[in-house]
């Protein structure tokens, strides 16, 4: 049976490809956004954008305008930032816009258990999108399933032990999670098809007021990312693979998970650098928030809380949290910070 999306869901997952053949049957030029007509438009891409990357905000965009409205957003705000071309806002923005359309997921998949269509168009989507079948467990309420190998595969890059294989369960060669759990299964998946779908556009002449609003976004980076010369380590010593791996990581704007952020920090308030200069470094990463960054590197150093003072994990912590990038450098240590000791050959 063919499943037609309708134009509510279309302005919910405007990412689909229902919604890119709506803008070519309809032969838009992406040139009419120059059109005063379109200014609320290109206004409403930029500011969702700007509320992104400067407040971590997403609540204000989960009401749902007409489906025309939100597929024109989507792809204005992919045209402004292909013509910024800054990666770490494009990874944070996707990461955002992920996390709101994960809403959307969550919400229509708790109800598509009262209307056969609705979950027959979710599935569709996860097909479509994430090129799995997930499958919706029909004897237990708000539970699906999928095959091992793909849930492996994803959730490798969870570090929390509620992922691992071992502590889900299992039958017949299923893994079974419910509503939300499937949603954030895939959120790195949703996340880097918004990177591709921006990294992908090509031959394009954008329009006047796309660049207007794209170089008032480079001109907002260069202002509260002005470069600062912070080195890990002494430039005479050593820097632990494990440490200089994560900030290579951090330095792309990629995002780190909890417990390579815990060993980055430790390490770094151990070596002497203050929380102010690792706040610095850590406002690369797409979920970057300075209160709670603040906080948790408080906590850490025993300015607050306990006041127990956190110390760097050791190298059998760092292997098994999947952190390890050992080296000939490593040998014979237990913990990286016996190589801030070490001088480097010269």
């Amino acid at each position: 049976m063919s499943i037609k999306l309708g134009t509510n869901d279309l302005a919910k997952y405007p990412f689909l490809n229902e919604a890119s053949l709506y803008i070519k049957d309809t032969h838009f030029d992406l040139l009419e956004f120059d059109r005063s007509e379109m200014s609320f438009i290109i206004n409403r891409s930029f500011e969702k954008i700007e509320s992104f990357i400067k407040n971590n905000e997403t609540r204000h965009y989960y009401k749902i305008d007409k489906f025309e409205i939100e597929i024109l957003t989507f792809l204005a705000s992919l045209l402004i930032l292909k013509s910024a071309s800054i990666d770490i806002i494009t990874k944070k923005f996707a990461l955002f816009e992920s996390m709101r359309f994960e809403k959307y997921l969550i919400d229509d998949l708790k109800n598509s258990f009262k209307d056969e269509t609705k979950r027959l168009i979710l599935l569709k989507i996860f097909k479509e999108v994430f090129k799995i079948d997930v499958y919706a467990e029909t004897k237990t309420i708000e539970l699906y399933k999928i095959r091992v190998p793909e849930y492996i595969r994803r959730s490798i890059l969870f570090h929390e032990q509620e992922w691992k294989l071992i502590n889900r369960t299992v039958k017949d060669g299923y893994v079974y999670l419910d509503v939300s759990e499937i949603v954030r299964l895939f959120r790195n998946e949703l996340s880097l098809l918004i990177i591709d779908k921006i990294k992908n556009m090509k031959s394009i002449t954008f329009p006047k007021q796309v660049l207007i609003k794209s170089q008032k976004l480079k001109n907002y980076w260069d202002s509260v990312n002005k470069k600062t010369d912070v080195d890990i380590v002494n430039k005479k010593s050593v820097t632990p693979p494990c440490i200089d791996h994560l900030y290579r990581v951090l330095d792309t704007g990629e995002n780190l998970p909890h417990s390579a952020r815990l060993l980055l920090a430790t390490f770094l308030l151990f070596s002497g650098k203050s929380i102010e200069e690792i706040t610095e470094m850590f406002k690369k990463l797409p979920d970057f928030n300075e209160r709670i960054t603040r906080y948790q590197l408080e906590h850490l150093s025993g300015k607050t809380g306990s006041s127990k003072k956190y110390f760097v994990p050791s190298c059998e912590k760092i292997k098994m949290e999947n952190l390890c990038h050992e080296t000939n450098v490593c040998k014979g240590i237990i913990n990286p910070v016996q190589l801030l000791g070490k001088r480097m050959k010269i």
